[in-house]
């Protein structure tokens, strides 16, 4: 696939922002336990970003059919370098009594990220031709997955030798560079489909859902697999690894760090065989999901630390071998006007079940032991291969001009 200018500058700009976004996430971390030495108070930082971009998903299609596409990603990212910009201003003044502010300030920049993320996913047909949809899906899941790995880490010790405040200042300059990739794209003939009232641009998304039968089915499954992946969270890692592998905390970044690359191996093997991959949306689908439901049971009962890390690593590669197909088939399911309305239902799907179902799963380990939770995760991973293998002919690529 010739990569062509509008997607290099989509992926570009995106990374650049990721990276950032990362970064930016450190620090507010670290700030907030430095200030209240709370570690319940951090945590709120993870639900405070996921609200607001559940709510960001409900709102965004009323954008949709009266700004440009690309003006409404870039305005998304200049909304968030104005945010981060306030922020860092407002860590000079920051204090154990007031900081509830930077609260407000994460909010508000994770609504803005909740609109651009579909908006990207919708924008990638408009860029490559169909036949290059799962390149093109593979080449930004491996780079998201590659900075996700990287950056953590990295973030960290930029903490050795940077304050908070001055690792904001640097996030800022990153979030101008990618507001200014994102000025560059060019602009798509969105149309919108008709003028409709607010409720109705709301609920655009969840009429497509239900009118697609192929979306409906995905709708279900990406129900089940938020619900599925809630047991990788750090608070249910942890207990893993110590009482079920016991052995200390690190290893619960050795796993973590496995299941990254696992993600990027499979998104390497969704690129070099996109040509095979294309031919056989359903059927590689249908094999990441039911390899996904064998490898999370087997990781849940197993007691080597050694074989969690290859099982984790496999969980990864499962993952993506069906993530990467399916949004080819999401992307090419409907009309390009349609889109960025399915992918913010799809979206508020997401992020309004995971946090109610972090809590549950917690439950469950706590009065049923932590074994239980990630049994219930592979079956919750058969369950969704039985839908995509009974309706496998559904889930090819049909492209809607």
């Amino acid at each position: 696939m010739k990569v062509n200018r509008n997607f290099s500058l989509l992926l570009l700009g995106q990374s650049i922002a990721n990276i950032g976004d990362v970064l930016y996430m450190v620090s507010i971390i670290s700030t907030i336990f430095v200030l209240t030495g709370s570690a319940t108070t951090s945590s709120l930082v993870p639900f405070t970003i996921t609200t607001s971009m559940f709510i960001s998903s409900l709102l965004t299609p009323i954008l949709v059919g009266k700004v440009n596409l690309k003006w409404l990603l870039a305005c998304s990212q200049i909304g968030k370098t104005i945010l981060l910009v306030i922020l860092g201003i407002l860590l000079l003044h920051i204090t154990a009594s007031n900081y509830y502010l930077i609260f407000i300030i994460i909010g508000l920049i994770a609504f803005f990220d909740g609109c651009a993320n579909p908006i990207i996913q919708t924008l990638i047909p408009y860029y490559v031709k169909p036949e290059h949809l799962i390149r093109a899906n593979g080449m930004a899941d491996t780079v998201t997955q590659v900075i996700q790995a990287v950056m953590w880490f990295v973030g960290s010790l930029f903490l050795l030798v940077m304050s908070s405040q001055q690792l904001v200042w640097l996030v800022g300059c990153l979030f101008v560079i990618a507001s200014i990739l994102m000025c560059l794209l060019e602009s798509v003939h969105h149309k919108p489909i008709e003028q409709k009232g607010v409720l109705e641009q709301i609920s655009e998304g969840w009429k497509t859902l239900s009118n697609t039968p192929v979306l409906r089915k995905i709708a279900w499954t990406d129900f089940l697999e938020t619900i599925a992946g809630t047991v990788w969270i750090a608070a249910i890692l942890y207990v893993f690894v110590n009482d079920a592998l016991n052995v200390d905390e690190k290893w619960w970044g050795f796993i973590n760090g496995a299941f990254f690359i696992g993600m990027i191996l499979g998104s390497i093997y969704c690129i070099k065989f996109s040509s095979f991959v294309e031919k056989r949306l359903g059927t590689f689908i249908f094999v990441g999901s039911f390899a996904s439901f064998f490898v999370i049971i087997l990781f849940g009962l197993n007691s080597s630390p050694i074989i969690a890390l290859l099982l984790a690593l496999c969980t990864g590669i499962f993952g993506q071998i069906k993530n990467i197909p399916q949004q080819s088939v999401i992307q090419t399911s409907v009309s390009k006007e349609r889109l960025a309305t399915v992918y913010t239902s799809l979206g508020a799907i997401g992020t309004g079940i995971f946090g109610v179902s972090s809590l549950v799963m917690g439950m469950i380990a706590d009065l049923f032991g932590i074994r239980v939770v990630f049994v219930i995760s592979g079956l919750l991973f058969a369950i969704i291969s039985i839908i995509v293998h009974t309706n496998k002919q559904l889930f090819t690529r049909n492209v809607m001009e």
